[in-house]
């Protein structure tokens, strides 16, 4: 009998584990998840040149209708009606402030991401019992000649902080974006703090909006015992960054440990269920196959979908070492935010060198200090329209 037959025969038989698992492999990575990841957009079968640009562009009109949708709300929202005046009295020593920082945008206007995101924040902070979840400021570091509208449209509502015309005027010397935007930033740490001496910070951007759980998050996050001991929680990180495949070492080990876990459990049950007729045991070969199967299968069919699951309760939430990039939604526990504040104050912004390239430096270089990031996001960023960057005429998602 000529080689190659012998070789078909006696390996390609489907008794043979080695033809059962080429045969599983193809079924997985060729049929069954392509048909059902090449819509998620966060998948690497994702069909970009068939689905970004409808899905951005009914994004962009989802967050159009919403944002106009806020603003007839805080336009017709009475005083009496909506409760709102109680935001406008700050108590002194809160357990936890938030702080939304806010500037005119050039681009986007119509889509009022201030708006949408204090409507979100008016109707959750309320939900913690018979005292608010936390304290809200709005910090508009508007300083150009345009009056920022939406947040002048929350003064009725809300405590909204500025600087005086003296440091506006002072505000106006020419900088670049960057330095700008830690300016602001710094400015808003150090006015919450000196108005109210919070217990706690959050502050978000105008453009993250919170989940419904924000705060109930949020308040987990503060009980467990790293929050004594870091310098900021990052609350957000961009979903097409939380890919397994990355240099974080956290992510490999967690990465292993899926596949380890999902291997052991299908090979221990195997003797009990196996309509298949597979033949594979829990052997050493066998387990590395199918931990490499499992581990490919999590990693092709995106992070960010396995990480929705620990939505289930607070406690699931995953704490980790802070990663590098944005912080539209920060956690400062106790009074870490004047020495995040002191921090942005010894640097120079520049491109390449933001405010989060700045905080991550500080927090892995500065004795004693560490950060940490939560997964999955507590906020969704919507902000489509940058205000630092240049933006296409149509934004994508990706």
């Amino acid at each position: 009998m000529p080689r190659w037959k012998a070789f078909f025969s006696q390996y390609l038989r489907w008794s043979s584990t080695v033809t059962q698992a080429l045969v599983l492999s193809v079924i997985t990575f060729c049929v069954i998840l392509p048909l059902c990841c090449h819509q998620l957009l966060y998948s690497y079968f994702f069909i970009k040149s068939m689905y970004l640009d409808s899905m951005s562009e009914e994004v962009l009109r989802e967050r159009l209708d919403r944002g106009q949708d806020a603003l007839r709300f805080w336009q017709s929202a009475s005083v009496t009606a909506t409760g709102s005046e109680r935001f406008s009295d700050i108590a002194q020593h809160p357990e936890l402030l938030v702080t939304v920082v806010t500037a005119n945008r050039n681009e986007g206007r119509d889509f009022h991401y201030l708006l949408q995101v204090m409507r979100q924040l008016s109707g959750i902070v309320g939900g913690c019992g018979d005292r608010r979840c936390a304290e809200v400021l709005v910090c508009d570091v508007e300083s150009g000649p345009q009056e920022n509208h939406d947040a002048k449209l929350l003064e009725a509502h809300f405590r909204v902080i500025r600087r005086s015309p003296q440091e506006q005027q002072v505000n106006r010397e020419r900088i670049n974006t960057f330095e700008r935007e830690k300016r602001d930033y710094v400015f808003c740490l150090h006015k919450g703090w000196e108005l109210v001496k919070p217990r706690n910070v959050v502050v978000l951007e105008d453009d993250a909006l919170p989940r419904e759980d924000f705060f109930s998050v949020v308040k987990d996050l503060l009980s467990r015992r790293f929050a004594l001991q870091t310098l900021y929680v990052k609350l957000y990180h961009p979903e097409r960054l939380q890919r397994y495949w990355n240099p974080e070492p956290y992510r490999i080990l967690e990465w292993v440990g899926l596949g380890l876990v999902g291997a052991t459990a299908l090979l221990l049950t195997f003797p009990y269920w196996n309509p298949c007729s597979f033949s594979f045991t829990l052997s050493a070969g066998h387990l590395l196959f199918f931990t490499l199967y499992f581990m490919a299968a999590a990693e092709l069919l995106g992070r960010h979908y396995l990480l929705e699951a620990r939505r289930l309760s607070p406690q699931f939430y995953a704490v980790s070492p802070a990663t590098e990039c944005c912080t539209p939604a920060m956690l400062y526990p106790g009074n870490a935010s004047l020495r995040v504040a002191k921090y942005l104050d010894g640097s120079f912004c520049v491109k390449g060198n933001a405010k989060d390239i700045v905080l991550y430096h500080m927090a892995r270089t500065v004795p004693g200090e560490r950060a940490h990031s939560v997964e999955p996001n507590l906020i969704t960023h919507i902000g489509s329209y940058s205000s630092v960057r240049a933006n296409p005429s149509r934004p994508k998602l990706l």
